[in-house]
């Protein structure tokens, strides 16, 4: 299982069509934050009728959330608001 998670960060990691798609975007003036989560389903095959089931999450830890000045007026813009935790109520 931490293979395939390894493998599946690697392919990531190493592919030029998404490294110039960010480059793109960076060069456009934007900061990228990229984070995807994978979650792996399998079942142990067995003679006996009962099956176990797995799933492993590769997510290293919560990604952090970062609004900058330029997500809050998009998020005005479409009514939406966030708690902010520095703010009290």
């Amino acid at each position: 299982m931490k293979e395939l998670g390894q493998a599946i960060n690697e392919s990531i990691s190493d592919s030029e069509q998404i490294a110039e798609v960010i480059a793109k975007i960076k060069s456009g003036g934007y900061d990228v934050f990229l984070v995807l989560e994978a979650t792996i389903g399998f079942n142990k095959h067995e003679q006996e009728e009962t099956k176990e089931s797995s799933l492993v999450n590769f997510r290293k830890s919560d990604p952090d959330f970062k609004v900058s000045p330029q997500d809050m007026k998009f998020l005005k813009s479409l009514r939406i608001s966030i708690d902010r935790p520095d703010k009290t109520a």
